[in-house]
């Protein structure tokens, strides 16, 4: 299964999780919705932690004002489709995996099946409505779905496990009115790195999810606030199941 290169690709982490850890890595699957700021740096890392199947889905190009936060892709990329460009990008950092990227639109009425072989699904979206519609497919399949959304100075993530926790749609009922673009570049390296450490951490069955709290990032103060969520028993997507 292993060749000494991939080995020593791994060397660090293997004092930490061992060969069957890595193992349970390279067996394991993950979706992840958007090739922006917090889906290339999730990516990057469950990438070169030897995540064996990563698909990365988004339908836009790059653009050069993309730049100051997605910092895998460089100015010679733009007008490129994002998905494919990382997804070649991230396969020179690990040869060892099998990454994709596609064009995919999330609102697609086969986006449940297009889910349904993952283990693990990560929203690096950055609009609700396709976010909801994602939480749709993670509620079908019973997949566990990452979510993060950053704004300005400011980053949440919570990991939502369907019949365990509250689904998206408990947590925001209504599109948040003040869902602005602006973001500094670094609050999507700390999120989306949270949303890598949570889907690795599931896929080992390590540690402690965050399963029912929020964890909110505030960059200005350099604090992580923890905030407690539950289900609501009127949710129209889950109803508090």
């Amino acid at each position: 299964m292993w060749d000494k290169l991939e080995l020593l690709h791994y060397e660090r982490q293997l004092e930490l999780i061992g060969r069957r850890g890595q193992r349970r890595l390279k067996l394991s699957s993950v979706f992840i919705a958007g090739a922006g700021g917090l889906g290339t740096a999730a990516a990057s890392y469950l990438a070169a932690a030897g995540v064996g199947r990563i698909l990365i889905v988004d339908r836009d190009k790059v653009q050069v004002n993309n730049l100051n936060r997605q910092v895998m892709y460089a100015e010679k990329d733009a007008g490129k489709l994002k998905a494919p460009v990382l997804a070649a990008r991230l396969s020179g950092l690990n040869p060892h995996i099998e990454l994709r990227g596609e064009l995919i639109d999330i609102s697609a009425s086969d986006i449940r099946d297009r889910v349904s072989t993952f283990d693990v699904i990560v929203d690096a979206l950055d609009n609700f409505p396709s976010r909801y519609v994602l939480n749709g497919a993670a509620l079908a399949q019973g997949i566990p779905l990452v979510h993060a959304s950053i704004r300005g100075f400011y980053g949440q993530v919570t990991t939502l496990v369907p019949g365990l926790t509250p689904c998206l749609k408990c947590l925001f009922p209504e599109i948040p009115k003040d869902d602005s673009p602006s973001v500094l570049g670094p609050v999507c390296g700390v999120i989306g790195c949270l949303q890598a450490m949570e889907v690795i951490k599931y896929l080992l069955g390590n540690g402690s999810l965050l399963m029912n709290k929020l964890i909110v990032f505030d960059g200005l103060k350099g604090s992580l606030d923890e905030v407690e969520i539950g289900r609501r028993a009127d949710c129209p997507e889950c109803g508090g199941r």
